[in-house]
């Protein structure tokens, strides 16, 4: 008889401090979550954990049940209830039966009840089905909790940041898996976790010390002494009490490979802690990054200089209508820029109602204020013309995410431009600066952010994004330098901004260490 796996999806990186609420309808990027055969429909053939999954299961010849695929983009807390209604259609398809569960996890979902929601997901699996094997991939941005490790089977969690390496996680997760259902491996897992805090600007492999700590694990892995080894540097706008940086490697039990685990684990954590002091970020002044684009923009360059607007990330749970950046780029008069994305949906609105070609008035952004740090919304009033009208629904070509069909809401492209100092008459040549203002919040990672809106970011001469590192994904390839914008917003790189009352003290770099 065939195997029967059920193969599904839940993920949400919360960040308690965001002003953004997350209800049922937030799961499938706006579009509510998919349920059977729908959740198979929307990730099959795509870079992801549940695309790896049920590759694999069709190369099995198994029975594939797919109950639930519900993904948002990072925002405040779920309710109890839409949390339940995530549980439900999984928990009824393990207790109908099944050799094998593949859960694509994120590893910081918070919920209004419950800080470690991934914990509580394997937990309730496991009380319905004491043996069954479960693999689990988490996102590189996880607080991983004891409940998680102790109910899971096997983990692993990507190795890139941007996450291009989300199928290969999945499939190597898989793998482990099946080769435990044929006997000939028995997984033991090691974790560890430290008292620190990392910015997440400092993530990146190329950034910090995750670079070194991630080679050390592929060439564990290719050596053959343990299976899979996992860098989890967390995410620090979590305010939970497993916030932290952690590792988790799974060796095979049956070839010494617990010890050997518990080795790799602890290096690797040694090599994060040794060299903490480089997981803090600190920020230039928004005005002289902004002078320091301008400048680079204005000689001879190959490709585009990218403006980071790194507090006001949709991808980490910012409110992405903060305009500080917007309105210093205007105010130091850069030429031929893209920004992408501004949510305001009462903008794009009335972009849609004055029509493509007709000059508007706006006072865009600065719709939310964001409590958790002090700040109120400001909008911006800026005059200029609707260049195009879109649905901003585009499937996404490059590396991270490929595949996928994703939703930016309406879309509206607001043209600011170019005037004579003199006369404030508008000069012929199109253009200064080019919004692309949406309905829903959106991690500008791929390009077509801009090109389904008709604009092609490879010719311009700035590139603004609301974005942290994701950005590198689409655009770095592009790109011919990157300045990274210290604006405002509830995903500041310096945690000092947060009060965090759930979080383990003492923590570095809050505290002394």
């Amino acid at each position: 008889m065939p195997r029967r796996y059920v193969i599904a999806l839940i993920k949400h990186e919360t960040n308690t401090f965001s002003p953004i609420p997350t209800p049922l309808s937030s799961f499938g990027h706006g579009n509510g979550p998919a349920f059977g055969d729908a959740a198979r429909a929307r990730f099959a053939g795509t870079n992801t954990p549940m695309g790896a999954y049920l590759d694999l299961a069709i190369g099995e010849g198994a029975e594939i049940v797919t109950p639930v695929a519900a993904e948002a983009w990072p925002s405040n807390k779920a309710s109890r209830a839409s949390f339940e209604e995530l549980m439900r259609p999984l928990e009824d398809a393990v207790r109908a039966g099944c050799d094998a569960a593949m859960l694509d996890l994120h590893g910081a979902m918070v919920i209004e009840d419950c800080d470690d929601a991934e914990g509580e997901i394997v937990r309730r699996l496991r009380k319905i089905a004491p043996g069954l094997p479960i693999a689990v991939t988490l996102d590189y941005h996880t607080n991983l909790s004891g409940d998680l490790v102790d109910h899971a089977t096997v983990i692993t969690g990507y190795k890139t940041y941007p996450h291009v390496d989300m199928y290969d996680v999945g499939r190597l997760s898989g793998e482990i898996l099946i080769r435990t259902l044929e006997g000939e491996i028995e997984p033991a897992m090691a974790w560890g976790w430290k008292p620190l805090l990392a910015s997440v600007m400092r993530h990146a492999p190329e950034d910090g010390p995750s670079g070194d700590i991630l080679r050390y694990a592929r060439e564990m892995e290719a050596s053959g002494k343990i299976l899979a080894a996992t860098l989890l540097p967390s995410f620090p706008h979590a305010d939970t009490p497993y916030t932290g940086v952690s590792a988790i490697v799974v060796g095979d039990a049956k070839r010494g490979g617990r010890t050997a685990a518990a080795e790799v684990c602890e290096h690797m954590l040694d090599i994060a802690w040794q060299r903490r002091a480089e997981y803090a970020f600190v920020a230039a002044p928004l005005a002289e990054s902004v002078a320091t684009a301008k400048r680079l923009g204005n000689a001879a360059q190959d490709g585009p200089v990218l403006l980071i607007d790194h507090c006001d990330n949709c991808g980490s749970g910012g409110a992405q209508d903060v305009m500080a950046v917007v309105a210093e780029i205007l105010r130091q008069d850069l030429d031929d820029v893209a920004i992408a994305p501004i949510r305001d949906p009462a903008a794009v609105a009335q972009m849609i109602s004055a029509g493509v070609g007709n000059r508007v008035t706006i006072d865009l952004g600065g719709k939310t204020d964001m409590p958790s740090i002090g700040v109120k919304g400001e909008p911006m009033q800026i005059s200029g013309r609707v260049l195009a009208i879109t649905d901003g629904e585009f499937t996404i070509t490059g590396p991270m995410y490929t595949g996928i069909r994703t939703f930016l809401g309406r879309t509206a492209v607001l043209g600011v431009e170019n005037t004579d100092g003199a006369t404030g008459t508008m000069r012929n040549i199109g253009p200064r600066v080019e919004i692309v203002v949406t309905e829903r919040g959106h991690e500008p990672m791929d390009l077509g952010v801009f090109t389904h809106c008709g604009i092609d970011p490879r010719q311009k001469r700035f590139i603004m994004l609301k974005s942290r590192i994701h950005y590198r994904a689409g655009f770095g390839p592009i790109a011919s330098h990157v300045v990274e914008c210290a604006g405002v917003g509830v995903t500041n790189a310096d945690l000092s901004v947060y009060r965090y009352e759930k979080l383990r003290r003492p923590i570095y770099p809050l505290d002394p260490l």
